[in-house]
């Protein structure tokens, strides 16, 4: 007599865990109670979510990394994108970054507008900034050939943080940013890189001038 199989339960997937998660949490306008009851209620064991998390604030800061490496995936399947400058490949991962958080703006908002604590809002973006200033690195080029090795390893130090901090700079204004289809948000990262590239590569001021004239603008006469 043949025997039948008992079917075996279906593995979730990292991907699929933090979905499930962001869902909740716009759901119920809460975190879940626990990990346990979480992974109970989406059928699954407890052990199961460990595998891939080992707790919901690891998975927050998971979630802002899977958005810069799926736009990274993005840019570099483009033809394109291998030709690009360090400056215009960091551009077009802006725009891409910020189509992919716009498509998910419910639950990037909810997370880093979460309780009053600003500083524990800010470390769920502290894995995206290894992420982030690990490929700025890899990607911008010194101004300067200083021709010495610590120097330039201070040097691109410096370029790093500073293409995070606009990287922030841009991503606070696309959060209170009420412009139809967040459009302003595209005028603002135009508008800022090109600055820092003439900053930084060229050194004009007319750049500096234009983006100053657009943030007093959005600032004080909207």
């Amino acid at each position: 007599m043949a025997t039948k199989k008992l079917k075996q339960p279906t593995l979730p997937t990292r991907a699929e865990i933090i979905e499930q998660y962001a869902d909740y949490c716009l759901t119920h306008g809460s975190k879940p109670a626990t990990v346990y009851k979480f992974s109970k209620d989406n059928g699954y064991s407890e052990a199961e979510f460990y595998k891939h998390f080992p707790s919901f604030e690891v998975l927050e800061q998971s979630y802002f990394v899977e958005m810069f490496t799926h736009a990274l995936e993005l840019q570099e399947q483009s033809p394109s994108y291998a030709a690009y400058s360090g400056v215009e490949k960091l551009s077009a991962i802006y725009f891409t970054f910020f189509e992919i958080a716009t498509a998910n703006r419910s639950f990037v908002v909810y997370s880093l507008a979460e309780g009053s604590n600003i500083l524990k809002n800010i470390l769920k973006l502290r894995e995206l900034r290894k992420a982030f200033t690990e490929y700025a690195g890899t990607i911008l080029e010194n101004p300067i050939d200083l021709q010495h090795p610590k120097a330039e390893k201070a040097q691109k130090e410096a370029l790093k943080e500073g293409a995070w901090i606009q990287f922030l700079s841009i991503f606070k204004f696309w959060m209170t940013d009420t412009s139809p289809s967040f459009e302003k948000t595209d005028v603002f990262i135009e508008k800022s890189v090109k600055a820092s590239n003439d900053l930084v590569y060229n050194s004009p001021l007319s750049s500096l001038v234009d983006l100053g004239k657009f943030l007093w603008k959005e600032k004080f006469t909207a």
